[in-house]
């Protein structure tokens, strides 16, 4: 069973993830620490690159530039220095971590090929490293994040815990995505520089940086029923920046299509993963 998914899923799957649990954390905390071990500052890049990213887009945008929310007049504006900045940042963090799960998922197997072809290994540790990894550094910089909407008065209360289930489904979209394309790199290596080019072209399909509002009516609709990332965006942007729950009817969709991807990721796992070896 040690060899991969086995018959046995879930049940043993989870078993294989807590008996290599050390593994796994230990696998996180050195790549968080590789990241800062040859740098003079250390571990202090954790904290000011983010930071950097938060002043940008806070202060820069939005007092320097004098930068607001389309549709929001100067009164308004006034009263909400910061909002244009909450809502790039709200829209960038969070796509920030889907495509850093994406990316690193698409090519964690052929990454890690040693470790794929040892027997014993589960190989389910993999997903599980990158999704952890990357929630490590997107706690950081939410937290920050997080600490100026605090000290900037624009906290918005209790809906903020709406954004845990956000979270959640985001992570299983991103994981189901980036592993489907992980497996599928090993056999066919196209996958891979297909999958970075494809983020690109996906940002900037995302209302993201620019509000849906400006585009055509008949492009919004495309892109708001058909791009699970704007939902996902726009759920992050109303609880951050309009401070109301998310629309979880329209992530209802979304949700099935991360359980679906989930369940193909696993598939493709279980099935491919002797052959995985060999053309590792």
């Amino acid at each position: 069973m040690n060899n991969d998914l086995s018959r046995a899923f879930p049940a043993a799957t989870l078993r294989g993830l807590w008996t290599y649990r050390d593994f796994v954390l230990g696998s996180v905390r050195r790549e968080f620490a590789s990241k800062t071990s040859n740098a003079v500052l250390g571990a202090s890049w954790s904290l000011l690159s983010p930071l950097a990213m938060i002043v940008v887009y806070t202060v820069i945008f939005a007092q320097v530039m004098h930068a607001r929310l389309p549709g929001v007049d100067a009164a308004a504006a006034e009263n909400a220095p910061y909002a244009y900045g909450i809502w790039l940042c709200a829209g960038i963090l969070g796509w920030n971590l889907f495509a850093a799960i994406v990316a690193r998922a698409q090519g964690m197997f052929i990454e890690q090929a040693g470790l794929i072809k040892k027997i014993s290994f589960p190989r389910i540790c993999l997903p599980a490293i990158v999704v952890l990894s990357a929630l490590l550094d997107f706690g950081i910089m939410f937290g920050l994040f997080t600490l100026f909407l605090l000290g900037s008065g624009n906290f918005p209360g209790w809906v903020f815990a709406a954004l845990a289930p956000v979270l959640l489904l985001q992570t299983l979209l991103a994981i189901g995505l980036g592993t489907v394309a992980g497996v599928l790199n090993v056999f066919f290596r196209d996958v891979g520089p297909f999958v970075s080019i494809a983020i690109q072209f996906w940002f900037w399909l995302t209302p993201i940086v620019y509000p849906a509002a400006i585009l055509p009516d008949s492009v919004r609709a495309l892109l708001l029923d058909w791009n699970p990332m704007a939902r996902l965006v726009a759920a992050w942007q109303d609880v951050l920046v309009a401070h109301t729950a998310p629309d979880w009817a329209g992530l209802a969709p979304v949700a099935l299509l991360a359980m679906l991807l989930c369940v193909l990721a696993l598939y493709l796992f279980r099935r491919r993963a002797g052959e995985m070896a060999d053309e590792l």
